[in-house]
């Protein structure tokens, strides 16, 4: 059994959240740059353009890169030969504590969701820990801002929507966010399961690469597609037009009830800010 020290962990947590909120992807770059001469609309082309020059010097000055520093959602892989000497949760909203403390980030968080008043250190995290083999354990830090969050959703289908169904709800979430989430985003989708399965397996679909392939071919295509259809919204970046609303999306898939369908959608702004750690 691996043992892992307490102090090891809030560091490592400390440190992704200061560089996820000022490190901006090089993947998120380059579908940017790529999009530019793409983008039929000029002044789509001056944003996507201004965005790559907000990153470049968020990164120079590790200031940053949106006001809005997020909630620090936490994804966590520990393996069954990895034991923690003190609280794994603990030592993470620790580490998150010292990351926003340290890093001059905007804390986010209120203790209640109806008084309102803040916890003063973005704690706590929203922490999802799943149990795998090995002797490592996997920390990812994806600090998630509220206006993308707010304009994702769940819906209940039933099997009879069939392909087209899931396609015409997930476009139509896209198309009633608007400017909402800070176009261009990467749109996760989460397909089967339950309620709440569908709803994490889209936001952990946000942690794909932008550029990268679903490996299973008939997802792929209907990632593809469902690309195409979202840019012909005409939302363009930050919503004042154009073919860049979305960079990409991800589709991530669970074995579900034969009479359900749930769908869910998660919307990432631009800054699609995650940093993982293995120790």
């Amino acid at each position: 059994m691996r043992e892992i020290e307490e102090k090891k962990i809030i560091e490592e947590v400390a440190r992704l959240c200061i560089e996820a909120n000022c490190i901006l992807g090089e993947d998120v770059r380059s579908a940017i740059r790529s999009a530019i001469p793409q983008e039929e609309s000029s002044l789509g082309k001056e944003i996507l353009q201004t965005i790559l020059n907000n990153a470049e010097v968020a990164e120079k000055e590790m200031l940053p890169i949106c006001q809005d520093t997020g909630i620090a959602v936490v994804f966590v892989e520990m393996g069954e030969e990895v034991k923690i000497k003190g609280s794994l949760d603990s030592a993470i909203n620790e580490g998150v504590r010292k990351g926003y403390k340290e890093g001059y980030l905007r804390k986010s968080v209120v203790s209640c969701p109806l008084r309102r008043k803040n916890t003063g250190d973005n704690t706590p995290a929203i922490i999802y820990t799943q149990i795998v083999p090995g002797d490592r354990l996997k920390i990812i830090v994806m600090p998630k801002g509220g206006g993308s969050e707010n304009m994702s959703e769940v819906r209940m289908l039933t099997p009879a929507a069939g392909i087209e169904g899931v396609k015409r709800y997930v476009v139509d979430r896209v198309a009633r966010s608007g400017a909402n989430p800070c176009p261009p985003i990467i749109v996760g989708v989460g397909i089967g399961g339950t309620m709440e399965m569908c709803a994490l397996q889209a936001k952990k679909a946000l942690l794909r690469k932008i550029g990268s392939s679903h490996p299973d071919p008939f997802y792929d295509n209907l990632e593809k597609e469902w690309l195409r259809e979202i840019n012909n919204l005409g939302i363009g970046p930050q919503g004042f037009g154009g073919r860049t609303t979305a960079l990409a999306v991800f589709i991530s898939s669970f074995p579900c009830h034969i009479a359900s369908l749930p769908v869910a959608v998660n919307i990432n702004c631009h800054a699609a800010r995650h940093k993982e750690v293995i120790i």
